[in-house]
């Protein structure tokens, strides 16, 4: 009978088996997924491929492979991941558009800038780049460490020897859990530069580290327009980001006329997507000095943008392409890496440099060691060669009488194990005086070697020679004087234009009606158009605001918190669709909303109020904020919040609470002010601020209703402000609001 074993159940609170499991979750995406080794640059996918390569023949020199070939290998020996999200890395080094320096060269359709996707695995072939041979140079000669696989079958390197400084050369990025990692290319000409620079003297100043290695240098060129004091920052810190512009010129087309030739675009823009941006833009007449837009691509990069007119000029042209598409980028910049393959770490440029140097030091160190050790073992052979040569009659006859010649030779000639092995397995033919010679010139050649080994690892100063011998044959290999090390990116400094004739003065006049629903979905309707049932809404929403505005106007949002935010009406989404929601636009929390919407007018006054019955009167015009996050006027404190903001258009101030109790005052009493909490408007015993509106005295007041109360209705409610009020007259709107 077969006894079943007991279930080994333990308890254990559900807070510290979670925390251990997403530990350990979080641990294995940081260190396998997302961030890169410091040392050779490389992900484990992106290692474990260009190691399969090399164990395949895959050389430079060598013949294509299919890259089916190489994921099988990759996926059934190294990384037990899915053949697809291997061959897509494989894509990515092969593509000359993503990779600075491409670490696979491909055979067949690879993608392209467009967008468009790379054949299957099964039609494409590769093989390995220069570069790569350059990362795997010396894993024959114990230069890292090697440890089993998934399966413990094969045997996969910890990292590489990376003779190229891939880290920053190609860069890297990648989304762990709680960190990421954003690390732009850079020329591999300037990186040896800085590295020969830090090897000389470990206390190179940061200055001259920057004048070696200037900035990004991407794939697709581009031009940075960021200042030397920004690019400083960014390196000095290791988190920052560039500001990347697509590289224009001007081609003259006769007549006086002209058209602007974009030849180079931002770092991972595709041109497909960023063509239909621009006419998108047309569409919508946002870009009124356009004309039209053509792709004359072939090999080369070649888009066409055909100006309105002759006389529109071209450098404001293209400012207005620059803030409204992908013609410009910003491209972040975030230097964190595995240090030592194990801890992440945001370094610095000084600190990433120093890193690759380390690791070279320990690959020099580790690779003349095994160089040391295979002489000594080839001179003990050599040894016993020669003892052979000059005793050949003797061992021929041990040779010849002896059933087991080995151990009377080891006692005859004080032979170890390994050169009396040598000896046996040695064939006739070498036993000619010539070989004698040739064996004597090598063993003086080895014992030369290995004397100048044993130096080298004695001496600190020896290994930073090699090291810099190393890095100049690097340079000489990929720097800035080779076709490949060319740099691409260049730096300028933005134009003086205009912003604000850029994107307002040239944006075509036109009316619209802005649409905001109760659930804050924004759009903008063509004309001038009245509420009716024709325009549509999602499911449960329904229309809230609803404005006449024009293409040219900015629209100001005034928010529960007390935030204003401003909106250019001519960026506002199209009314074809349902709209946009507005916190797309704007960072408005999940627990605000939005209190008034209202089409700014330069020149005029706004009056502000809160629900704990406190308010002033502040200018339109400071309020206005072209920025996400707003600008703060109105201080508010929970459980209260901003409650009204109306235009100051009138002599007095009606302000009704949720007790339905009115109170009217002029508006004088109201102060004016930047920013603040304000004063008390009205008194409350319970309930707070319900609604506020400005009027004419002489005009008399409105309700919701559109009821007209006359001075002579309201004297009895006319008091100072701060006062409690008294309840509204009979007839007035139930809502309790004003018109």
């Amino acid at each position: 009978m077969t006894v079943l074993p007991k279930d080994d159940i333990r308890p254990e609170p559900l807070t510290k088996a979670l925390s251990e499991r997403y530990l350990a979750y979080a641990l294995s995406t940081i260190t396998q997924r997302a961030l890169p080794d410091a040392r050779d640059g490389l992900k484990p996918v992106h290692r474990r491929l260009l190691h399969a390569m090399r164990e395949l023949g895959l050389n430079p020199e060598a013949g294509f492979k299919k890259c089916a070939r190489v994921v099988g290998d990759v996926i059934g020996k190294f990384h037990p991941h899915g053949d697809q999200a291997v061959y897509d890395a494989m894509v990515r080094l092969a593509q000359d558009f993503a990779v600075r320096y491409p670490l696979v060269e491909g055979q067949g359709n690879f993608g392209n800038i467009d967008g468009d996707n790379a054949a299957a695995m099964r039609y494409t072939e590769s093989r390995l780049t220069a570069a790569a041979q350059a990362l795997l140079e010396g894993l024959d000669e114990d230069a890292v460490d090697f440890r089993a696989t998934y399966d413990g079958a094969e045997q996969e390197p910890v990292v590489l020897p990376a003779a190229f400084p891939n880290l920053l050369a190609n860069g890297s990025s990648g989304i762990a859990v709680g960190m990421a990692t954003s690390i732009p290319p850079h020329n591999a000409g300037e990186l040896c530069a800085a590295v020969i620079a830090l090897i000389e003297n470990e206390k190179t100043t940061d200055a001259k580290l920057l004048k070696l290695v200037k900035g990004p240098d991407f794939p697709t060129g581009g031009v940075i327009v960021d200042s030397a004091a920004t690019i400083e920052a960014a390196y000095k810190t290791g988190r920052g980001s560039f500001r990347l512009r697509a590289r224009w010129k001007k081609e003259e087309a006769g007549r006086g006329t002209y058209q602007i030739v974009v030849d180079q675009i931002p770092y991972q823009v595709q041109k497909a997507k960023l063509i239909e941006r621009i006419a998108a833009l047309m569409d919508e007449k946002k870009l009124p000095l356009l004309d039209d837009v053509r792709d004359e691509s072939a090999e080369d990069l070649r888009i066409v943008l055909m100006p309105k007119s002759r006389a529109v000029d071209a450098e404001l042209l293209m400012e207005q392409l620059f803030r409204l598409t992908e013609l410009e980028a910003r491209i972040p910049f975030n230097l964190n890496v595995l240090d030592k393959g194990v801890t992440p770490k945001v370094m610095n440029l000084r600190e990433a440099l120093s890193a690759f140097i380390a690791h070279r030091q320990d690959v020099l160190g580790r690779r003349t060691r095994h160089r040391l050790a295979k002489i000594a073992d080839r001179l003990e052979v050599l040894g016993g060669y020669l003892a052979v040569y000059l005793n050949l009659d003797r061992v021929i006859k041990i040779i010849r009488g002896e059933d087991d010649p080995k151990p009377k030779l080891m006692k005859a000639f004080t032979l170890s194990d390994r050169q009396a092995t040598a000896i046996l397995d040695m064939r006739l033919r070498a036993l000619r005086k010539l070989e004698e010679k040739a064996i004597r010139e090598e063993h003086a050649a080895l014992e030369k070697e290995q004397k100048e080994l044993k130096a080298l690892l004695k001496s600190p100063a020896k290994q930073s020679e090699r090291l810099i011998a190393e890095t100049r044959e690097i340079d000489a290999r990929f720097g800035l004087k080779t076709e490949i090390g060319k740099r691409r990116t260049v730096f300028d400094a933005v134009p003086e234009v205009d912003a604000e004739i850029a994107l307002d003065a040239m944006v075509e006049r036109e009316p619209i009606t802005v649409v905001c629903s109760d659930k804050l979905w924004l759009r903008a309707l063509k004309g001038h158009q009245e509420p009716n049932g024709n325009v549509k809404y999602r499911e449960g929403d329904k229309a809230r605001f609803w404005l006449h505005a024009e293409t040219t106007d900015r629209l100001i949002l005034f928010a529960t918190d007390g935030r204003f935010f401003t909106l250019d009406c001519a960026k506002l989404p199209g009314g074809r669709g349902l709209g946009d929601p507005i916190r797309d636009h704007i960072e408005l929390g999940p627990d605000q909303d939005i209190v008034a919407t209202i089409v700014h007018r330069p020149g005029r006054k706004l009056v502000l109020a809160s629900t704990s019955g406190h308010g002033f009167v502040t200018a339109e015009d400071d309020v206005i904020a072209m920025k996400r996050t707003g600008k703060q006027v109105m201080n508010v404190v929970a459980p209260f919040e901003a409650a009204v903001c109306t235009p100051a258009q009138g002599d007095h101030l009606a302000v009704i609470g949720e007790n339905r109790k009115l109170l009217l005052f002029p508006l004088g009493e109201a102060p004016e002010l930047a920013r603040g909490r304000g004063v008390i408007l009205q008194r409350y015993k319970d309930g707070g601020l319900l609604d506020a509106r400005t009027f004419v005295w002489k005009e008399g007041l409105k309700d919701q209703n559109n009821r007209a109360w006359t001075p002579d209705e309201l004297k009895d409610w006319k008091g100072s402000r701060a006062q409690a009020g008294r309840l509204v007259p009979r007839g007035f709107a139930k809502s309790g609001r004003f018109a």
